[in-house]
């Protein structure tokens, strides 16, 4: 019972830590998101990846460091308590969070090999300039230009859009690729995908992750903008070209990669990214704006510090009995 009641305790405490989390910033996000309305995309984009996996991040962390050794030194090994129905249920909600997350990422990931797998058969390699890994041209029904994987990441361009576009214009569309190489947006997405897929009850994510889309595809433009002046208004050019030749009701069918249209819902967006475009094209750049530098040490740092400071809290035996008064107490609660 000792196992079987910290395993539940574990599960839950995960489940409810995350929510919790999640909502709240969630809810912050939604309050006082605008006031990020003036920073760079590529600021916000890095911010809006810190707060979406920052719950995650928070519960892992607590559970791992607190709750396990408060249960484990100050849980008597033959106590009498049992595993209650409310428990029970928040435990196996958790479970099934963690199961749908693995399995989701592994469907994504054997997809996405695939994919690859068929593309690279049927695909032509071609050489392009401005990008370091390796291109190939394909047949598809969907004007793509994008990159799919993030340990071994490939671009992949439809014959039609060689075909539409200058080469100024593909030179354009690289750099908006290379901005999302150099932001490892693959990497980001699949881990914010893992972080909503734990969460079944809690759609508290959404509206980040919709943001953070955004303001992703708009970071891999100012980084083509910053090419140049022209550069803007090339990719701006690109992106009209390619919209007008997509077909009436087709898709990207691309499990886990970035793409020049970006994501479903957003090709409805391209007016907008192609007027913030030429807006760019029109104005004098400088060398970055300063919330960037601040963003980007907030995109891995919450990790090192909240580690840090969790491993301090471990250690202090007063703290961790105070924790597992906190136990005792959520499990009379759940009675």
């Amino acid at each position: 019972m000792f196992e079987l009641l910290g395993l539940s305790l574990l599960l839950a405490a995960l489940l409810t830590f995350n929510s919790i989390a999640s909502v709240v910033i969630a809810g912050l996000w939604r309050v006082a998101g605008r006031a990020t309305d003036g920073w760079t995309a590529a600021a916000r984009a890095r911010l809006l990846f810190s707060l979406r996996t920052l719950p995650a991040l928070l519960a892992v962390l607590f559970v791992a460091l607190l709750l396990v050794p408060a249960y484990i030194e100050h849980e008597p090994r033959h106590a009498a308590e049992s595993v209650s129905l409310k428990l029970g249920l928040l435990a196996f909600l958790s479970a099934a969070g963690l199961v749908v997350s693995l399995v989701r990422g592994v469907a994504t990931h054997r997809a996405t090999a695939k994919l690859t797998s068929d593309w690279l058969k049927s695909g032509t390699p071609i050489q392009i300039g401005g990008i370091n890994i390796d291109a190939y041209q394909i047949h598809h029904p969907f004007p793509l230009i994008g990159i799919v994987g993030f340990l071994r990441p490939r671009l992949f361009i439809a014959s039609q859009v060689l075909e539409i576009l200058t080469p100024e214009e593909i030179s354009a569309a690289i750099a908006h690729e290379n901005g999302h190489l150099r932001a490892r947006d693959n990497l980001k997405r699949g881990l914010m995908q893992a972080c909503r897929d734990v969460l079944l009850i809690i759609p508290s994510g959404r509206l980040l992750d919709k943001s953070w889309s955004e303001a992703s595809e708009e970071a891999a433009d100012e980084n083509a903008a910053r090419q140049g002046n022209v550069v803007a208004l090339d990719l701006a050019s690109a992106l009209v070209k390619i919209a007008r030749i997509i077909p009436l009701g087709a898709r990207p069918t691309m499990p886990a990669g970035v793409f020049l249209l970006g994501d479903e819902e957003e090709t409805k967006g391209i007016k907008s990214r192609v007027g913030r475009l030429i807006a760019l094209a029109a104005t004098e750049r400088g060398s970055g704006s300063p919330h960037d530098a601040l963003t980007s040490l907030f995109t891995w740092g919450p990790a090192s510090m909240l580690l840090v400071v969790f491993i301090i809290a471990a250690t202090n035996p007063h703290l961790l009995a105070k924790v597992h008064f906190l136990i005792e107490h959520a499990v009379f609660v759940l009675r």
